[in-house]
């Protein structure tokens, strides 16, 4: 085998390679020698475009082409004596709308092996030949045709330079085939048929083998010259190098970590077996129920909870731990036996520890903590106190959740809260059916469970806000939780087994009771807590709120001063609320914007008085208001939600052209009924009352209660609004600071009416010590603290009569 026709036969493909030198032609249009059209290398090639990458003469590679669009250029390829096609990189061009201006000057000149066709595809083995470079297309629509030539690659191969490129090459290739796997042993005995002294060929091969880009391996391709063709191909080989060995470091590290798993795995299995073996050790569902009964060995479970649990036990040591019904029995078992099925705390039943708590926690509030005393006195000649349910009514802010929590300390017991306003499922109550996906026990369930005892003291804060939708009605779900005598056998859904909640000790907060329904009210001991008064409030911010706030955001008592007079001007100025709730938020505007002076300014101590509290506050909220004087002007009280508060009623006269009553002040019907009321009345009786029995009949007259954007409404106006128009019937103004509330029937009867207690605070708020309540009232005055009477004067009326008689003497 001659040098100058080298045949290589490699898996049955023959590969034909002629480059002697005694058939080189200069062709001057290219610029270099080319090889001359022969049998082997033809001087007319078919083109097929390619789009990944370029082919080289390097390679043998199947290629697959598309059968409806290539099938007529690969017939007649097969019908040429020498079957050769040539191969040419167009990139992303499509192959619908392909022009000769896609396609490269530089393409690859391949022979066709073994062709199938199969379905829409056509698969044949490609086997470099040559570069060629188009000289003249022949056809410019497919088949395409066109007339080449065969440029030379100048090379020397004994020039030290490039032999040192070529030993860089084939070393580049050999440490490349241990890293990528991708190269099998084939490559290897392909890469020992190239040497240094054929650098051509190699640089091909090697340029083949690597995954740069279309565009880069083109420019290698374009590239005749072969020392300037191995420049350009070894940088992409050592780039491809270092990605292999990247890619074989995270392989290796992946790899040394599923080891490890899998080792692990394996040596922890074979522990289990071996400790099984010696039964030193139990599987997954022996564990989980030894785990269950270990629960209850110091548990008082009832007999048929006894009988449940032992039936889920069996059930649970039969299923497999992976099928879904174990875990569901699982959870289910975890659920009852982690409940405190007969453990319990001691009451501290001490009156005098209960007192102490309660006034450590709260200032003021005197009645509510005597009735609290009361309430734990009881339950010491019982021996506990579990099954009440208490009912802390009041406005915001006054204390209701501070206070349940002190009645749980008092006692001694574990305290646990959660707020039912807005709560519209019953299943959040009494739990849901454990037929459902993600079924939980209710509420109660889960506080039993956390306090660990069976008789805490649980707080539903904000009962009266329960909301109801089409999923249910908790209000009725809660009428067996807080019923004493029917919490004892407690069914919740999910545990499906009875539970006593008898021994726990209920307290609800509500800011009102219109919106809690009758057959719940009534199962609820009520204690009300109607609001402070300045001195009240004045204490608390002393002891309570101020200390706290200082304590949190760790400020000196030194360094921060507030005095009683300005701590008396942010109550009346800035928090007039029933409740302490916005004191604290002034107060804590204080101590932030302190905190800016202490800092900013380097001073050592900031004092607020008085004189700069507006600094801190701004202009104070509510100024100091002075009672409502005139003909036709009564001060009257009235209950709200954010406690009691001074109402005044104006009567005037319109005109005198015809008779009319006209309402304003944003007024509810229920105040519009007493308007009527007392309007007829009135209209009624003047006479009797020492006024023209003819004023009305030529009056309009107009009855307006002032703040008409606050809307207004119940019964308790009645007298004041009597006694309104009897000042404008009779010219005579109220002289005095006088308050009055009751009910008035249209025979002149005055009926009792309710929040006396925030109704008597009001009036002391706006400095007025003479009040006038309904004599059936009487009782409720008389329950009143002392330091709420002190300096009252105040006056009962069963009968209209008596009211005027106090206020006209």
């Amino acid at each position: 085998m001659s040098e100058d026709d080298q045949r290589y036969e490699q898996d049955g493909l023959e590969w034909v390679q002629a480059d002697t030198d005694d058939e080189l032609d200069l062709d001057e249009g290219a610029g270099h020698a080319v090889v001359p059209a022969s049998d082997t290398l033809p001087e007319r090639l078919y083109l097929l475009p390619i789009h990944n990458r370029p082919f080289f003469p390097a390679q043998v590679q199947p290629l697959v082409i598309n059968r409806e669009r290539w099938e007529d250029t690969i017939g007649r390829v097969g019908n040429t004596p020498h079957h050769m096609v040539g191969l040419a990189f167009v990139g992303e061009a499509g192959v619908e709308d392909l022009s000769p201006g896609d396609f490269p000057e530089m393409g690859t000149a391949v022979k066709v092996h073994k062709l199938q066709g199969e379905d829409s595809q056509l698969q044949f083995i490609a086997q470099g030949m040559r570069r060629f470079r188009i000289q003249r297309w022949l056809s410019k629509a497919p088949p395409y045709l066109v007339e080449v030539s065969y440029p030379r690659e100048p090379v020397d191969a004994e020039d030290e330079e490039t032999r040192a490129y070529a030993m860089a090459l084939i070393n580049g290739i050999k440490e490349l085939l241990p890293i990528n796997p991708l190269y099998g042993e084939e490559l290897k005995h392909y890469l020992n048929r190239f040497s240094p002294h054929e650098p051509g060929p190699l640089t091909d091969f090697a340029a083949a083998i690597t995954s740069a880009k279309g565009p880069e391996l083109q420019d290698v391709l374009e590239s005749l010259p072969v020392m300037e063709r191995m420049q350009k191909v070894l940088p992409l080989l050592r780039k491809e190098i270092d990605v292999a060995r990247l890619q074989s470091e995270i392989s290796e590290q992946v790899n040394a970590q599923m080891q490890e798993r899998q080792r692990e795995f394996f040596l922890r299995e074979q522990l289990k077996i071996i400790q099984r073996e010696l039964g030193i050790s139990k599987d997954d569902r022996e564990n989980d129920v030894d785990t269950f009964r270990a629960r209850l060995e110091d548990k008082t479970v009832p007999e048929r909870v006894q009988e449940r649990i032992d039936d889920e036990l069996d059930k649970l040591s039969v299923l497999e731990t992976g099928s879904p019904e174990y875990g569901t029995t699982r959870h289910y078992l975890d659920w009852l036996t982690s409940l405190p099925w007969g453990l319990t705390s001691d009451d501290q039943l001490d009156l005098g520890h209960a007192r102490e708590v309660l006034d450590r926690d709260h200032d003021g509030l005197a009645d509510v903590k005597e009735r609290i005393v009361e309430f734990l006195a009881e339950g010491t000649f019982k021996g506990d106190v579990g099954g009440s349910i208490l009912l802390l009514v009041g406005p915001p802010g006054v204390g209701k959740t501070s206070v349940g929590r002190s009645i749980a300390e008092a006692l001694g017991r574990e305290f646990y809260r959660f707020s039912v306003g807005g709560m519209r499922d019953e299943a959040e109550i009494k739990g849901h059916r454990r037929t459902y996906v993600g079924a939980m026990p209710g509420k109660l369930v889960q506080a039993v469970k956390e306090v660990g005892v069976e008789n805490p003291v649980i707080m539903l804060d904000e009962i009266d806000k329960l909301g109801q939708s089409f999923q249910g009605d908790p209000a009725s779900a809660l009428l067996e939780v807080l019923d004493p005598e029917q919490n004892v056998d407690f069914l919740d859904h999910y545990l499906d087994v009875r539970l006593d909640l008898s021994k726990v000790l209920f307290v609800c907060t509500a800011n009102t009771l219109d919106s809690i329904p009758a057959a719940l009210l009534d199962r609820m001991e009520q204690i009300r807590l109607s609001g402070y008064i300045a001195q009240e409030k004045m204490a608390i911010a002393k002891h309570h709120l101020w200390p706290k706030l200082l304590e949190r955001d760790r400020i000196p008592k030194k360094r921060l001063n507030l005095t009683d007079a300005a701590l008396r001007q942010v109550i009346e100025g800035y928090a007039r609320e029933a409740g302490v709730r916005q004191l604290e938020k002034q107060l804590h505007r204080i101590v932030r914007k302190s905190a800016v002076k202490l800092l900013e300014n380097d001073q050592q101590t900031v004092k607020v008085s008085v004189k700069n509290l507006e600094e801190f506050l701004g202009a104070p909220t509510f100024r100091k208001e002075k009672v409502m004087k005139g003909e036709g002007v009564v001060t009257g009280l009235a209950w709200t939600a954010m406690g009691g508060a001074t109402l005044s009623v104006e009567a005037g006269k319109v005109h005198a052209l015809d008779r009319g009553f006209k309402l304003t002040g944003q007024l509810g019907d229920v105040m519009k009924e007493s308007a009527n009321i007392a309007y007829s009345y009135a209209l009624g009786h003047l006479g009797e009352y020492g006024a023209d029995p003819d004023f009305f009949d030529s009056a309009f007259v107009h009855l307006h209660v002032p703040e008409g954007a606050t809307p207004k409404d119940g019964p308790s106006a009645g007298v004041t609004m009597t006694t309104a128009l009897l000042s404008l019937a009779k010219h005579r103004p109220i002289d005095r600071p006088l308050a009055m509330t009751g009910e008035l029937t249209l025979t002149g009867h005055v009926l009792p009416v309710g929040g006396i207690r925030e109704k008597v605070i009001a009036a002391r708020r706006s400095e007025i010590f003479e009040v006038i309540l309904p004599e059936a009232n009487r009782r409720d005055y008389e329950e009143l603290p002392d330091y709420l009477k002190e300096d009252v004067t105040v006056h009962f009326a069963g009968h209209y009569r008596d009211v005027a008689k106090v206020v006209f003497g």
